[in-house]
């Protein structure tokens, strides 16, 4: 019995395998294609044949062409700019100019390190004896002189910061903050780190590299929090003509007022940002009453006070941390704001259930378990 089933099978797959390539025939036939497929010129058979590239140089010129050469197929990249022309356009540059040091130099410093380290016997016995010990302090020194703002850059990019608050444009943090809540480095500021609104509940202590006679302005803004506007934020703290490095020293335009995430909209995203200022700046129609409890008051565009000021003030520095929901947001709702705490919820869909079958085939034994007459729905593995 099952001998003459495996020959039936085989038998109707065989007829079904031959209507298939009959179809696929005829739709071939009836729909030819619209021009030479990529590559259909190569003989695969003798491939010894094919004129060798020899270098990766002449391989490269000539993808490069294949892949300029006009073609008849559609690509995603077409695709995606029809939808978007914006896609992938270049940004513009509002920071600082980037001077990179010489490549020479670099070359120089790091092969005379290199030769004073092969020269250090005790540096040999503890890398050989693995005691070596590397300060992460140095290291951290290093990087910021390297490559950090670029790394920093990238980690704005990632996390949407510059397409939200600067469409089109972006910058590269050159002037790194460091910025604590706390005294350990547990209520540290990184870039993208996270943090309760109990440990941001306070003023934190903000300090970053400046010339002697420098001004600088500091915001802290969020442009996830707005309960009215999608394309507004509310601006936490706002600081201006901060003479040097002593942010304590500042004209306060707006006094700090801690992250508020409303209950059930998960993280939000609270920004720092630095600017230098070439002149001082008169900020009379910036300044906020103290203190500011009213989120109308609050309710602040970073790209519009940078357009207002961007002939004398330039972003420099960017930090960033995100924060959700705490006990402590009901007590600055209740108290510092005076009103009532929002709180959203997920509505959860109903389960989808497909029709019961009455001779349920490879099912599991619990497949019954959703056909069941009940008020609670059941969720297993089904």
């Amino acid at each position: 019995m099952a001998l003459r089933t495996a020959l039936r099978t085989g038998a109707d797959l065989g007829v079904n395998n031959a209507r298939t390539f009959i179809t696929t025939a005829f739709l071939r036939r009836l729909v030819p294609p619209l021009g030479p497929m990529p590559n259909e010129d190569l003989d695969s058979t003798d491939l010894e044949s094919l004129e060798k590239y020899r270098s990766y140089t002449r391989y490269l010129r000539k993808a490069e062409e294949a892949r300029n050469k006009p073609a008849w197929w559609k690509t995603y990249r077409s695709y995606v700019e029809k939808q978007d022309p914006e896609h992938d356009a270049e940004k513009v540059d509002i920071g600082l100019p980037y001077l990179r040091p010489s490549r020479l130099k670099e070359v120089k410093e790091r092969t005379q390190m290199v030769k004073e380290n092969k020269k250090n016997a005790e540096l040999e016995r503890a890398s050989r004896l693995r005691t070596l010990k590397v300060s992460l302090d140095r290291v951290q020194d290093e990087w910021r002189k390297s490559s950090g703002p670029f790394h920093i850059q990238r980690l704005a990019e990632h996390y949407g910061v510059f397409r939200d608050l600067f469409p089109n444009a972006l910058f590269l943090p050159q002037v790194l903050m460091q910025i604590n809540y706390s005294q350990d480095n547990g209520g540290q500021v990184h870039y993208g780190n996270r943090l309760t609104p109990t440990e941001a509940a306070s003023v934190p202590q903000i300090s970053f590299e400046a010339e002697e006679g420098s001004l600088w302005t500091l915001m802290l803004t969020c442009p996830d929090e707005h309960l009215l506007d999608n394309e507004a934020e509310y601006v936490h703290w706002l600081v201006g003509n901060i003479p040097g490095g002593s942010v304590q020293e500042g004209e306060e335009l707006c006094h700090y007022l801690p992250p508020f995430p409303p209950k059930g909209t998960g993280f939000h995203r609270y920004v720092y940002f630095l600017f230098k200022q070439e002149v001082r700046i008169d900020f009379q129609e910036d300044v906020r009453t103290t203190p500011c409890l009213s989120l109308a008051e609050r309710s602040f565009k970073t790209l519009d006070f940078y357009r207002k000021h961007q002939d004398a003030m330039t972003p420099a520095g960017l930090s960033f941390f995100q924060s959700q929901w705490d006990e402590s947001v009901s007590d600055t709702f209740h108290n510092s704001l005076n009103m009532r705490e929002p709180v959203f919820e997920f509505i959860r869909p109903p389960v989808y259930h497909p029709p019961q079958v009455k001779h349920p085939h490879r099912q599991p034994l619990r497949y019954l378990d959703r056909y069941r007459n009940g008020k609670e729905h059941t969720y297993g593995i089904y």
